[in-house]
């Protein structure tokens, strides 16, 4: 596989991993704030139940604030620990966050990258192409010119005479008139000049 595609899907893979984590990692957090919730409420509850101890009886009052001591311990650390889960997945959202940018980022920059390449390849290409178009309206034009020496040859034509395309069709070959690649028209001239040709750089050494 091409090195630069296979960087491409690479960083398209971090992505998908980046959205995953990054998904997984706000539903935790989300499940977290809840069970902080429902632990706030409960305690808030404790709490009120204590209260309201403190007007009943001595003895059930200090059994009752016992148990509600060690069940707000409970609570207390369920909290702690909920509150550290939510700073972990807030830590862990950050960072995979941060991974889905770079991942992001070296995807575009290899797009471009790609983009960059295409366009190169496409002026090489034009270059190329342009080449190929010019040397081919020469080989037309000296067609043109061995026809038009033929002509004047066999019509025993002056210097300055000036041949048709018409005159020359029996001369060409299949008897067609040449046309240039790049659509430029072509001017037959005198006999003693070369045939020319409209498109710059498209000219028939003399």
């Amino acid at each position: 596989m091409n090195p630069k595609r296979w960087f491409a899907w690479l960083c398209l893979a971090l992505m998908l991993v980046a959205e995953i984590l990054l998904f997984r990692a706000v539903r935790e957090k989300d499940a977290a704030l809840t069970e902080t919730r429902d632990t706030q409420s409960q305690m808030r509850q404790l709490q009120k139940n204590l209260d309201e101890l403190e007007n009943s009886s001595a003895g059930f009052q200090a059994q009752e604030i016992t148990k509600l001591h060690k069940q707000n311990e409970i609570y207390t650390n369920r909290l702690a620990k909920a509150q550290a889960m939510i700073d972990q997945l807030e830590a862990e959202a950050a960072q995979s966050a941060q991974n889905l940018a770079t991942a992001r980022a070296a995807l575009s920059l290899q797009q471009q990258h790609l983009q960059d390449l295409q366009t190169e390849n496409k002026l090489v290409t034009d270059a190329g192409l342009t080449i190929v178009h010019r040397n081919t309206c020469i080989n037309k034009l000296r067609e043109i010119d061995g026809a038009k020496q033929q002509w004047a040859l066999e019509k025993n034509a002056a210097g300055d005479a000036v041949p048709t395309a018409r005159d020359l069709l029996p001369y060409l070959k299949d008897g067609v008139f040449p046309t240039c690649p790049d659509g430029g028209t072509y001017f037959i001239n005198a006999v003693d000049a070369v045939p020319t040709c409209t498109i710059a750089g498209h000219v028939l050494p003399q």
